[in-house]
């Protein structure tokens, strides 16, 4: 009897030694660090564009009120927006350019254990208020910006490192000012792995969500993307002559999705999982016109790409540039 009772506690054992491993040990910041720096300037960029139509969208005589969205079925009653109570363009305006300026502290990573949580909140200030015109971009934004304040977002690749070295120096620390690599951290590996899990489950629902569409099943519906004047950036319409490929790609894309969040767990597949999906955004982003979607899905991405590689990638770029110089 004490053999079956030892063999379950030490599973149990193995399990929760896997699970605090899992989550719980520390991690190199540079991949984490890496996803702030692309995701700070996506956010400022694509809030920037708003400014072209500020008023419209976000103004007191917006062209869907405050009143209409509390009415409309879609309304969430815990969503929130401080744009809600602006009555002024003035105000607007002011609240609109504090906004971009939180974003590119966050891009520079200045204070950043602020900013992150200001560029998160303000993420979702914008997306409650206009949900009709909320789509994949603004989704993957408020993702990463929410994950990224929960971990050491500005240890690295930050104007907080750079100040935090410069400290140190006039401390009379130098081997602390030139730590390589940069510490690890608990805070961001949980960071990341909560990265990792959103980004499987978002291409699992993805994929069974197009598995109850007939032309994922017929293999037609790389076509029907392509033929699309809507979104068509570069002309497709030469695949019709090539439905074997047509149908091939189509339901590559589908058992991609679908296989995606089991294989990109194992170290031989995850090259293979990740390639593809720099194959599909990209071309989603080339050939479809969705150029910030596309990319800031390989933001997400980046989450299963270890800190050693990101940090050896980063030196040999900024290697590069020095011989440059």
């Amino acid at each position: 009897m004490n053999a079956p009772l030892a063999a379950v506690r030490r599973w149990l054992e193995q399990a929760a030694e896997g699970w605090n491993r899992f989550w719980f040990r520390p991690a190199r910041v540079e991949t984490l660090c890496a996803i702030r720096v692309l995701c700070g300037w996506m956010l400022f960029y694509t809030h920037l564009v708003w400014s072209l139509g500020l008023e419209d969208f976000f103004g007191p005589h917006a062209w869907l009120t405050a009143e209409a969205l509390a009415q409309s079925p879609e309304s969430h009653p815990l969503a929130w927006s401080w744009f809600w109570w602006i009555d002024s363009p003035g105000l607007l305006w002011a609240v609109h350019l504090a906004a971009l300026v939180v974003f590119f502290l966050f891009f520079l990573g200045l204070w950043s254990r602020v900013t992150s949580v200001l560029a998160f909140l303000t993420t979702v200030a914008y997306i409650h208020r206009v949900p009709a015109a909320t789509f994949g971009l603004d989704q993957i934004n408020t993702i990463l910006s929410m994950y990224l304040m929960l971990g050491p977002c500005g240890a690295c690749y930050s104007l907080d490192a750079w100040l935090a070295r410069r400290r140190a120096v006039r401390q009379g620390k130098p081997s602390s000012a030139q730590e390589v690599p940069p510490r690890e951290s608990v805070g961001a590996n949980v960071a990341l792995r909560l990265i990792q899990l959103h980004m499987c489950v978002m291409y699992f629902f993805a994929g069974i969500g197009k598995l109850q569409g007939a032309t994922w099943w017929d293999g037609s519906a790389m076509w029907w993307a392509a033929a699309s004047y809507e979104y068509q950036s570069l002309d497709l319409t030469w695949m019709a002559n090539w439905p074997v490929l047509v149908a091939l790609l189509t339901h590559l894309t589908v058992w991609w999705e679908v296989t995606y969040p089991a294989l990109v767990w194992f170290r031989w597949w995850r090259p293979l999982v990740l390639g593809m999906a720099v194959a599909v955004h990209l071309g989603i982003a080339a050939c479809l016109g969705m150029i910030t979607f596309g990319t800031a899905m390989l933001f997400g991405n980046l989450a299963f790409i270890s800190g050693g590689t990101v940090a050896a990638v980063v030196e040999r770029l900024a290697g590069l540039l020095r011989r440059k110089k």
